[in-house]
């Protein structure tokens, strides 16, 4: 095991969960909790341990392919794949919490999920485990499009 790779996978998803936080905390306690949010939305004290383990298990399958090597075929282009949906991922919370706009998040999600859906195919070519650890960042990232999509349409 390469721990240092390990380790930096790991640090590097979680880095864009906290850049994401510093603007999902300017907006939580205000503009959040006076918009309308549809009955299915989870209390707030889920979303940091989702996004933690989310953010672990996402590390951790970044890693198994980093390990493989940036020669062998499909790695480079996959975590190209795999940076860019990371990156959306960030950009999320800028458009929904920084800017406050449900509409262009949802319009960016759309195409963070697309990404991750990327991620999962080419990921599965290389080592099959670290497109499994992906499955639970999809379907959290799936519900999040339906809740960003209530949203939006709750405060038309």
């Amino acid at each position: 095991m390469e721990i240092k790779k390990l380790i930096a996978a790991i640090l590097i998803c979680n880095l864009a969960g906290i850049v994401g936080s510093v603007f999902t905390a300017s907006s939580v306690g205000t503009w959040y909790q006076t918009i309308n949010k549809p009955g299915f939305t989870p209390p707030g004290w889920v979303f940091a341990p989702a996004w933690t383990t989310l953010y672990i298990l996402m590390g951790v399958s970044m890693y198994l392919i980093w390990i493989r090597g940036l020669q062998t075929p499909g790695v480079k282009t996959s975590l190209v794949i795999f940076s860019s949906q990371l990156l959306l991922n960030t950009i999320w919370s800028i458009l929904f919490f920084g800017l406050r706009n449900p509409f262009y998040a949802f319009v960016e999600i759309i195409f963070l999920w697309i990404l991750i859906v990327a991620s999962i195919v080419s990921f599965y070519r290389i080592d099959r485990r670290a497109a499994i650890l992906l499955i639970p960042y999809i379907l959290w990232v799936s519900f999040a499009a339906y809740l960003n999509y209530s949203v939006w349409q709750l405060n038309i």
